[in-house]
Order: C-alpha cells, then sequence, then structure tokens
C-alpha cells in the first residue's frame, strides 16, 4: 500500500499530538499543516517533519498532494471545515465532538456520500487495541451475566475558554461526556430504553458538570459522569454477575484488569499502544481509502449520528443551546 499523506488543518494541541504521532509512523508521510497564521503554520512543520505549511486553510486543500485531512479545529467549527475539505475534494479524519449536533452531521455525511469520500470521525476510542479485546473479554462470559457500568471523565478546566463559551460550543458533554457515552457503546451497545441525566450549568448557560443514567432494553444500566470543574477518577468498571473488570484512564486504556469472583489476583490483561494511541485511527482511514470506503467500520457513520443525537437530546434537557443553533 502506498504512504497516505496526510495534512493538518489547524495547529493547536491536539494537532501538535496528531503531527508527532505522524512523525513517527513509517506507513504516512506528515505532508502538510495549515493554520491562519503562517509564521504559526511554518514552525510547527518545521517542529514535526511535515513537507509544506500554509497560512489559510483553503490554499492547503488545493495542494494535490494531500490524501487525507486531519481536522484540529474546535468542534464549534467541524462542520465548516469538513464541508470545506468534502468540496475541495479531500478524505476527511474530524477530531471529536464530530459537530455540534446532529443535522449538522448529517448533512457532511450526505455530501461525502455524494463525492464519495471518506470522512469519520476521530473518537480514537473506537479504535484503540483495547476497544477489541474490551468486547472480547465481556463476549466471552468470563463476568458471567453483564449487569451495569459506570465511567467518570472530568478534569479541572474551567479556565480553557473553549471550554466555556457557547460560541465555541462549550461545555463538559461535547468534550468530556463523549467518553463515557462512547465507553458505554462500546460495552454495551446502543439499544436504549430510557435516559435520565442531569446537569449543572455555568453562568454562560454550558453544562458545568453532568450525570447520565442510561438504561439499556436487556436491563443493563450505566451510570455516567463528566465534568469540566473538578478532577474525578478517570475510570471505568464492568460489573457481572461472576466478577468485574476496571480500565484506568478509560479513554485510552492500556490495559484491562479482570478481578473473577472467588479468585484472589485481578488478571491483568495488557493492551498497549504503538505510539500515542492517534495511529490507530489514521491506518483504519488509510484501510478504508484504499477499499474505497466512505466510513470506517470501527466507527461507521451511524453510530456518529446515533452518538449525536443522544447528545442533542441531552443538551434540549439540560436547556443549553448554541449560538450557531
Amino acid at each position: 500500500m502506498e504512504r497516505l499523506r496526510v495534512s493538518i488543518l489547524g495547529a493547536g494541541k491536539i494537532a501538535a499530538t496528531m503531527a508527532d504521532t505522524l512523525s513517527r509512523m513509517d506507513d504516512v508521510i506528515p505532508y502538510a499543516v495549515a493554520a491562519r497564521d503562517l509564521d504559526r503554520a511554518q514552525s510547527f512543520a518545521g517542529q514535526y517533519g511535515f513537507q509544506k505549511e500554509y497560512g489559510s486553510y483553503e490554499e492547503m486543500l488545493r495542494d494535490d498532494g494531500t490524501d487525507l485531512v486531519y481536522i484540529a479545529t474546535p468542534h464549534s467549527h467541524h462542520y465548516q471545515h469538513a464541508l470545506l475539505c468534502l468540496n475541495h475534494g479531500r478524505h476527511v479524519l474530524c477530531e471529536k465532538a464530530f459537530t455540534v449536533n446532529r443535522k449538522q452531521a448529517e448533512e457532511v455525511f450526505a455530501l461525502a456520500e455524494q463525492k464519495g469520500l471518506l470522512i469519520t470521525e476521530a473518537v480514537w476510542t473506537r479504535y484503540m487495541p483495547f476497544a477489541q479485546k474490551l468486547r472480547e473479554l465481556l463476549d466471552s462470559g468470563i463476568l458471567g451475566t453483564l449487569c451495569s457500568l459506570e465511567a467518570g471523565f472530568g478534569f479541572e478546566l474551567s479556565w480553557h475558554e473553549r471550554l466555556v463559551d457557547p460560541v465555541l460550543a462549550g461545555g463538559a458533554l461535547l468534550d468530556l461526556g463523549i467518553y463515557p457515552l462512547t465507553f458505554a457503546a462500546i460495552a454495551f451497545g446502543g439499544d436504549l430504553a430510557s435516559v435520565t441525566s442531569r446537569a449543572v450549568k455555568t453562568e454562560r448557560g454550558v453544562d458545568a458538570q453532568n450525570s447520565m443514567i442510561l438504561e439499556y432494553r436487556d436491563g443493563r444500566i450505566a451510570m455516567l459522569t463528566s465534568s469540566m470543574v473538578c478532577n474525578l477518577r478517570n475510570e471505568a468498571t464492568v460489573y457481572g454477575t461472576k466478577g468485574h473488570l476496571t480500565l484506568k484512564d478509560f479513554w485510552h486504556a492500556e490495559e484491562i484488569r479482570v478481578y473473577v469472583d472467588g479468585e484472589d489476583e485481578p488478571r491483568i490483561v495488557p493492551v498497549p499502544v504503538e505510539i500515542s494511541g492517534y495511529e490507530y485511527e489514521v491506518r483504519a482511514c488509510a484501510k478504508a481509502i484504499a477499499e474505497k470506503r466512505t466510513e470506517c467500520p470501527e466507527l461507521p457513520h451511524a453510530e456518529t449520528l446515533r452518538m449525536m443525537g443522544l447528545m442533542d437530546s441531552l443538551r434540549a434537557s439540560w436547556g443549553v443551546r448554541y449560538p450557531m443553533e
């Protein structure tokens, strides 16, 4: 397979993590980076070994050397930047949350299908080695009948303007809550019977922290929390009739601890990553592009739409609405 030439739209913190990952992969080429400021793009390109740098997004997208564009801007801008990439004929890996709401996501996916281009959401949790191993363990019956799970994800981030500004689609849910929701989806699927939730909002009207209870049609329950005002334990646990398993840093876990009833010590299942964990979503894109797919099997468009719709309904129940809506 020919090496994929990857370009990055945006030059912020998350773009730097991806750039560092790309620079250490031997199966891709860090091709170009675009920022709103050319000096910043040049500095970024020099630091991570990109071949080209641009001071405008449109200029980079006109460069036919790009195979895949990674969108690393705030999620308030994903909709417009995804459409921009697709309209320039570029395959897209778009950082989470995919868009602000489901309606935007539907429009983006429709355009991608129309143009026959790949676009997928960069929820790295979906692509990492532990996700498949977790499913294998849960399906093996080692925990007996699965009953419930709990996952919480939170950091004190109230100082971060992107998280608190409604214009930037701030709040805990879209930035942090998507991870507990994703973990629940990986472990228990998406066949929900009901959703109950509460949120505490900031003075500016975005959710500072929230709690969600997902009830599934088979009787399982997921208890989820996200917060941008306090540091949580950031662990996930799945409970069954014969034991439980835990994952520290569950959104990018490199180890699963399985506690079987009657056994004194946990069974430790290592699931290390090769570089940072971002490499798996990039390779999934490369494979999908080679197979002429418009979506990655690891995270189909339908699942992104389901998750965006779920978060829409949660925000609606809390009275959280963004100016662009």
